[in-house]
């Protein structure tokens, strides 16, 4: 088939011209117009994601803020700055309460101590009176239990002694007490020499008492050691 046709223009005789060749150059319109869209899509997803983060981002920090508000009194109607500046000083403020009243506490110490020195407590109502007392100040540190309180009352009553003041802390597992302890000078007790036998007395009965911890926990171990034991033999039967 012939790739030229004629054509009858103004000037005379035939022009040829070249027929159109069925392999064109292909349109890129097509595929212009699809990528352009494509972007635009990814374009539209990124923000709708980053629209919806930064929205989550302000409700949390709203609800912080709020949290903020109902914990620290009258803030209700205060700005972010000045709300957070409100927190700033409430914290520092709680900072200094819990410093001043940590420095008025004593910490039991992990291990078992006695202390026990005679002390003078003022006066007492008349000046005979005053004569006739003594006063101990007694401290014990240990493991907490039930009774170790009636076991301390029943050691100070069977050396005559009357608790006037107790201090009691306790932290972890652990108690710290500190008894102001009274007695009456009789036939001679509350003397120099007598009192420091006294002294020593109370310090003998707070260490066995002290001491009755160790003891507990040693036959509280072996007992849980033959129980495990026993557990261990039946389990391998």
């Amino acid at each position: 088939m012939s790739s030229t046709a004629c054509y009858r223009g103004p000037y005379k005789g035939p022009m040829i011209l070249p027929r159109p060749s069925s392999l064109g150059v292909r349109s890129l319109g097509p595929v212009s117009s699809s990528s352009s869209s494509s972007s635009a899509t990814g374009r539209s997803q990124a923000l709708k994601v980053h629209s919806q983060a930064e929205k989550r981002r302000r409700e949390r920090i709203n609800a912080h803020l709020s949290t903020l508000r109902r914990m620290v009194p009258d803030t209700n109607k205060m700005d972010k700055a000045a709300l957070l500046g409100k927190v700033i000083d409430h914290v520092k403020d709680l900072k200094r309460k819990a410093s001043s009243i940590g420095n008025g506490l004593s910490i039991p110490a992990e291990s078992n101590e006695v202390t026990v020195e005679s002390k003078e407590f003022g006066a007492a109502t008349t000046t005979s009176d005053a004569n006739n007392l003594y006063y101990i100040k007694a401290s014990i540190s240990c493991d907490d239990r039930p009774d170790l309180f009636a076991s301390l009352m029943k050691a100070f009553h069977g050396l005559r002694l009357r608790t006037i003041r107790a201090d009691i802390t306790s932290l972890g597992g652990r108690m710290q007490n500190v008894f102001v302890l009274c007695g009456r000078r009789e036939n001679g007790n509350g003397s120099g020499a007598n009192l420091n036998s006294l002294e020593e007395s109370v310090k003998d009965a707070l260490a066995r008492i002290a001491s009755l911890d160790v003891v507990a926990m040693d036959a509280s171990s072996t007992k849980r050691q033959r129980l495990l034991q026993s557990y261990y033999s039946c389990a391998s039967v």
